[in-house]
């Protein structure tokens, strides 16, 4: 008789706010069988993504790397033969060496996001990185303009409880499709229509998924959510809405703020956004005449070029309405700020030496083809180890990327669960496990937990943990860390006990821990996080960036955007597809299946001007490059915006160039972020 299967609590460990709470059916040690939420965790609440629920698919894929490769052809001609791990790891150690002793440190280059890890195996790369001296790397791509935006008016990632959402009487679901990429924003939001009859609208470009859920969809033209934001607050403010009394407790300057917004009518911003003023008005009122009104703020927002300037003017709203005094009511984006996790041991902090250069890792194209201004006065850069990420395909300018990466004299290992578009320009590719075949612990952004996730069954093949592949490199390099000589699980339960959680017996018992704070602290009673308390509609944009003297002082439209012209009429946006997560997932084959093909979502009016027929293939360009892809003509499309889900693999448009060839990486203002919604493309049938 077969013994039944055991059922192992774990957590997502894709690159998503929810982290979701899951249960992991284990059919033998080296199988994994069912996923799904736990339903014991009360934000996950055993609701997960149709992608991880098929997580089995993904771990045994006959695709996935075994064995540790090494390039025998040219670079890119995928050309590869299989090697044991002592010399994989030699032949890495022994590259950095050289490259080292011919240009110092700096040369060297670790690259990595959390593309599928938790702290312990995307943080190892940074003890590494710490005590060789190699250079630094900043983390723009995702939440550089968010961030930005967020903390130049709260000065900390905090915001109401996630699961406030359910008590709410309007949820404004404002720059994220929610059901293609945060399902769990909709099991709380379902739970208020439900219970409490709540509406819902949804602000976005388009209509996504999440849109057919809502009672009113606001779609305002691609980087002009800042006017639409300044027109809410000139309403409340003309029709006694804005809470005076408020302001003056908690904000900087609400008479200047109140003054300057005198000019935002919704006449002015409906030329902006190309909404109706009647539009403008209705959403306004709902949001003002409702008290317990909660925004819930997405990525979507920020990736213009006046991104930053955009979060911070949606920041402003409940604060000019002071909606922050009862459950159920404010703006959430990120609880990043809850968790005080002290990273000395993971990052290797007590070794980080002075002086040493950072490089924007949005800007991975120009500072491999040697751009001055990415590299400064340091070396070329001439190694590379990466995990966790697939600039090859993500990266903006991606032909770029490319050309960097087919450098003949760039030594690049690339550590990853699949052949990934970057692989194929790899000099040594070593397999990498998943999330349930090693040890780690996760927090979340998008909610108020931390989790332990542990090793569930046996790697796959000859895979190896980022963790465990770093320890041994860091012993060949004679690097001398604690922390390189400990298992994972040892690491996370000093770091526990470092920062003043639960430890790892206590953690692993339940999976999972809240964090959340009072109710006064994600509300703000106290004050917000600055010497004076004050929120800042002022923030001094000089002091947060290196270009931050270009944005206007006061929240306004900031007409920064890529501009359209007689040659480049339309602005293409690239949101993500319900069944990839970026470049994750573009190769499951149910996920393949679903999403069918690479398509090109256009306006039935837009279609008719040029020519275009539904099914039918059409090239997208501009100076970077150009592609094709599939006509999808669509009334949910904005006339002039173009809409292209998903990272699709390269290989899947003609010619093996995928999305982001058009994508500028140009560093945006005030201090860096990717403007993914924000290109400028010129359109024609393919020939």
């Amino acid at each position: 008789m077969n013994k039944p299967n055991k059922m192992h609590y774990s957590a997502c460990a894709h690159d998503c706010p929810s982290t979701c709470a899951l249960i992991v059916e284990k059919i033998d040690e080296k199988t994994i069988g069912r996923v799904s939420g736990n339903p014991d965790n009360s934000y996950t609440a055993g609701v997960i993504c149709a992608k991880v629920a098929r997580y089995s698919e993904r771990t045994h894929n006959p695709d996935r790397l075994s064995t540790p490769l090494k390039r025998t052809g040219p670079k890119g001609s995928n050309k590869y033969a299989q090697i044991s791990w002592d010399e994989a790891i030699k032949t890495v150690a022994d590259a950095f060496k050289a490259a080292t002793e011919k240009h110092g440190p700096e040369t060297v280059w670790p690259y990595m996001y959390g593309g599928t890890m938790g702290l312990v195996q995307s943080g190892s790369i940074e003890r590494l990185r710490n005590e060789m001296g190699y250079t630094n790397m900043r983390s723009t791509t995702c939440g550089g303009l968010v961030d930005t935006g967020w903390l130049a008016g709260f000065g900390r990632r905090i915001g109401p409880d996630p699961r406030e959402m359910a008590e709410a009487d309007l949820i404004i679901i404002w720059g994220t499709n929610a059901v293609s990429t945060q399902v769990n924003v909709m099991t709380h939001v379902s739970r208020a229509k439900k219970n409490r009859g709540a509406k819902v609208i949804v602000i976005d470009p388009y209509a996504n998924s999440t849109t057919k859920t809502a009672d009113m969809h606001v779609a305002p033209r691609p980087g002009t959510d800042g006017a639409l934001a300044c027109a809410i607050m000139h309403i409340a403010f003309r029709d006694g809405f804005a809470d005076h009394e408020y302001m003056k407790k908690y904000a900087d300057v609400p008479d200047e703020f109140e003054n300057h917004l005198t000019s935002k009518t919704p006449q002015w911003a409906a030329k902006i956004t190309g909404l109706s003023v009647s539009e403008i008005e209705k959403l306004a009122l709902l949001y003002l005449k409702t008290e317990r009104s909660y925004i819930r703020l997405g990525y979507g927002v920020s990736r213009c070029r006046n991104g930053a300037v955009n979060v911070h003017a949606i920041t402003c709203i409940p604060v000019v309405t002071g909606k922050w005094k009862v459950p159920g009511s404010g703006i959430f984006f990120n609880s990043g700020g809850i968790y005080h996790f002290d990273y000395s041991l993971i990052e290797g902090l007590d070794l980080v030496k002075k002086g040493v250069r950072t490089i924007d890792h949005s800007r991975i194209g120009p500072a491999l083809l040697g751009n001055l201004d990415d590299l400064g006065d340091g070396p070329p850069i001439t190694a590379m180890i990466i995990q966790g990420t697939n600039p090859a395909a993500i990266a903006p300018e991606q032909q770029k990327v490319i050309n960097g990466l087919m450098r003949d004299d760039l030594f690049v290992c690339v550590h990853e669960q699949f052949m990934t578009e970057t692989a194929r320009f790899a000099d040594i590719i070593l397999p990498a496990t998943t999330f349930v075949e090693h040890d780690d612990l996760y927090k979340s952004g998008g909610h108020t937990f931390i989790h332990y996730g542990p090793q569930i069954i046996d790697p796959v093949g000859d895979s190896k943990s980022n963790h465990d592949v770093i320890c041994k490199l860091a012993k060949l390099l004679d690097a001398k860390h604690p922390g390189f000589l400990m298992s994972a699980n040892e690491v996370i339960d000093k770091t526990l006990k470092m920062s003043d959680f639960p430890d790892l017996k206590s953690l692993s018992a339940t999976n999972f821990h809240d964090c959340a704070e009072s109710f006064d602290k994600h509300h703000f009673i106290d004050g917000y996080n600055w010497p004076d308390k004050k929120f800042r509609f002022k923030p001094g944009w000089e002091n947060i960036g290196p270009r931050g003297h270009e944005l206007p002082q006061l929240p306004d439209h900031w007409e920064a955007p890529e501009g359209q012209d007689n040659d480049h009429p339309f602005k293409l946006i690239t949101p993500p597809a319900r069944n990839f997560l970026n470049s994750t997932f573009n190769n499951t084959p149910s996920s393949l299946k679903r999403e069918e093909r690479p398509t090109l979502q256009i306006h039935p009016e837009d279609a008719v001007k040029n020519n275009i027929d539904d099914g039918k293939i059409i090239t997208i360009g501009n100076k970077n490059g150009q592609i094709d892809l599939f006509a999808k003509i669509v009334r949910g499309a904005k006339l002039g915006v173009l809409v292209a889900e998903g990272v699709w693999p390269n290989a899947n448009h003609n010619g093996g160039q995928g999305i982001n060839v058009l994508v500028s990486a140009e560093v945006v203002a005030p201090n860096g972020g990717v403007a993914y919604h924000d290109t400028a493309v010129w359109i024609k049938n393919s020939a």
